[in-house]
């Protein structure tokens, strides 16, 4: 990136935290992440109480953008054609249509994604990962900008289905909102109303395209890669762990972490930006021993353990 490009990128991202922060009081650093996603051309996993905000979050973030939102309910009765869509027999013109399912939107909130069926579920791995709907034989792509915002709730309640490996490793990363501090919560009890409807776009849909393909010129040092690659290793050979984290969350790391060095003003990535976004994009692709899960151990004590035992390299700032 030039120097004016990077300085437009931070301004614009602050700006886009801004606005989004506007209908999420006191919720910065969780907006920042789920942008940050956004813009690495990901997908968020929400694991939160209902009641905190996560629909006001997708439709802000589409707000801003420019973009469109759409919500699914996801139940266990719902179908995959109900996600993706589904081609119908047109008598007037005598042929076949698609119309397109609710995937096909700027920002998709999948709501308490855990309730529908593993069959329902796996109708997300094609577009969360390709940015592509084949239905028929026809393949439908979704557009620029793309998100699943998906939630789950974080107790095991009767009619849930755990969401598989496969599919935890399609989201960029995992974060919560969680409930606001007692400041935001007054200020939010005195609107009494949707504050998302008031927001205005601060980019286009085709900004956000911009934004995200500047982020990928972002240099990496290979030490910086090398110290990734580290990450990873500490924790496939964790004693409590059963299953690492795999190459795609390397991958997921590092881009998280070019657009994190941009968002701040920098064409370059420092270990700090991978130390700040490891334990959100790695956590959630762990798997630990059952002897671990018994004792009560989290996937987000063994990230912080692996981070305080694998040296950073050591870069020159600047």
């Amino acid at each position: 990136m030039t120097p004016e490009q990077t300085t437009w990128f931070a301004e614009t991202f602050e700006a886009l935290v801004g606005n989004v922060g506007q209908a999420l009081l006191g919720k910065e650093e969780t907006v920042r992440l789920v942008l940050i996603a956004m813009l690495a051309d990901g997908h968020v996993l929400l694991e939160d109480a209902p009641g905190t905000g996560k629909t006001s979050l997708a439709k802000a973030i589409a707000a801003t953008v420019q973009g469109s939102h759409h919500r699914i309910q996801f139940t266990p009765d719902l179908l995959p054609s109900d996600v993706t869509g589904v081609t119908i027999y047109d008598q007037s013109s005598q042929r076949f249509e698609f119309h397109p399912g609710p995937i096909f939107a700027s920002v998709v909130l999948a709501d308490e994604i855990n309730r529908a069926s593993p069959k329902t579920q796996a109708a997300l791995l094609e577009v969360m990962e390709e940015a592509n709907v084949t239905v028929d034989g026809v393949t439908h792509p979704v557009g620029r900008p793309f998100m699943v915002i998906a939630t789950q709730n974080p107790i095991e309640q009767a009619g849930t289905y755990r969401l598989p490996e496969a599919q935890l490793d399609r989201f960029l990363l995992k974060t919560s909102l969680g409930y606001p501090d007692r400041a935001s919560s007054i200020e939010i009890l005195a609107g009494l109303k949707d504050r998302t409807t008031a927001l205005r776009p601060r980019i286009t849909t085709q900004a956000v395209g911009t934004m995200a393909d500047l982020a990928l010129t972002v240099h990496v040092d290979e030490a910086v890669l090398d110290y990734v690659a580290r990450l990873l290793e500490a924790t496939r050979d964790d004693a409590q762990t059963a299953l690492g984290a795999s190459i795609r969350g390397g991958l997921a790391l590092v881009r998280c972490a070019k657009v994190s060095a941009a968002a701040d003003g920098r064409d370059y990535v420092l270990p700090d930006d991978v130390k700040v976004l490891a334990q959100p994009v790695l956590a959630h692709r762990l798997v630990l021993d059952s002897e671990a899960e018994f004792a009560g151990v989290t996937a987000t004590e063994v990230v912080a353990r692996v981070l305080s035992q694998v040296a950073p390299p050591a870069l020159r700032r600047g």
